[in-house]
């Protein structure tokens, strides 16, 4: 299975960017879902993901603005979530897209949790990998650490071993893995050197003394199917937010990875087959021959109600 790499415009008062995505599956699969990333990272980080997914479930990568194939911001105010949200919906409408389903890691998972939690969301099912509600200041803290001044590598080793020091909280990934993942994370300058693929500016909201990030109001205004992915040795989704995740609002499933932190990188077969089985539980819709909808077989004994 190879991906389709493209891009579409986004034009606001600040003028036209390009937004890019990597589409993976056959779009006449009858769910789609959007994979959306951490805050340093790019949408190729779900490739293994969407290999074995995208044959079920057509998968969408996107790079958020400023990351990966997509344009920088001039104006570098506008790295938030708000931004973050347009683009959202600019990519959905420009896919002809009106539900989806959405698996974001960490920043990703903030932009599901906010797409999810509007009246009439597009959003039917959310996984949000290591990322809820309540985010520590002291883990915020840990990763502007290195976001804003990332450094410059003479060659593609420098890189991997930076990442592999970096975000050795991903797990026990295989060389394979790493080597991938350097590849899409890196850029080679016309000097030969190698810098990380985002815009430094991205960083700029970590400057200034940093606060706790509570957004319980947005997550219990969330309605359907939620499942939460946990790093086990993860600072930035507490075990205790976690358990609390599936008790209120969307009353959310919760699994838990042994053997890695902040965050889960979703390549291994274990990790893949878990978010695998969760989404197959869930089957698309039908038309009866009188037009109207049948149910599905966990709407017919009562224990689910199928949103697609």
């Amino acid at each position: 299975m190879k991906p389709d790499q493209g891009s579409f415009p986004f034009t606001d008062d600040h003028g036209t960017i390009w937004l890019a995505f990597t589409d993976w599956g056959n779009r006449r699969l009858p769910r789609t879902m959007i994979c959306a990333h951490g805050l340093t990272r790019q949408g190729r980080d779900f490739d293994a993901l969407a290999r074995v997914i995208g044959r079920d479930i057509r998968c969408i990568e996107t790079d958020v603005v400023g990351r990966g194939r997509s344009n920088w911001l001039n104006n570098k105010d506008g790295y938030n979530f708000e931004t973050y949200l347009r683009h959202a919906d600019a990519l959905l409408d420009y896919r002809g897209l009106s539900e989806v389903e959405w698996l974001g890691t960490s920043m990703g998972g903030i932009i599901g949790m906010l797409l999810a939690s509007r009246e009439g969301s597009p959003i039917k099912r959310l996984i949000i990998n290591d990322v809820g509600p309540f985010i520590p200041k002291e883990a915020l803290e840990r990763i502007g650490s290195y976001v804003a001044d990332p450094p410059i590598f003479q060659n593609l080793n420098e890189a991997g071993n930076y990442l592999r020091e970096t975000l050795a909280d991903f797990g026990d990934l295989s060389d394979a893995d790493w080597s991938e993942m350097t590849q899409h994370s890196v850029i080679r300058e016309p000097d030969g050197t190698y810098r990380m693929h985002y815009d430094p500016a991205i960083g700029s909201a970590f400057e200034g003394p940093i606060e706790d990030v509570d957004l319980w109001a947005v997550y219990d205004m969330i309605q359907c199917p939620t499942l939460v992915l946990r790093g086990a040795n993860s600072d930035l989704l507490p075990r205790e937010v976690a358990e609390e995740m599936t008790e209120r609002g969307p009353k959310a499933d919760l699994i838990e990875f042994e053997g890695c932190g902040h965050a889960p990188a979703l390549m291994d077969e274990a990790q893949i087959g878990a978010v695998h089985e969760w989404l197959m539980q869930f089957e698309p819709v039908e038309e009866d021959e009188d037009g109207g909808e049948e149910l599905s077989a966990t709407e017919e004994d009562g224990t689910s109600r199928d949103a697609s």
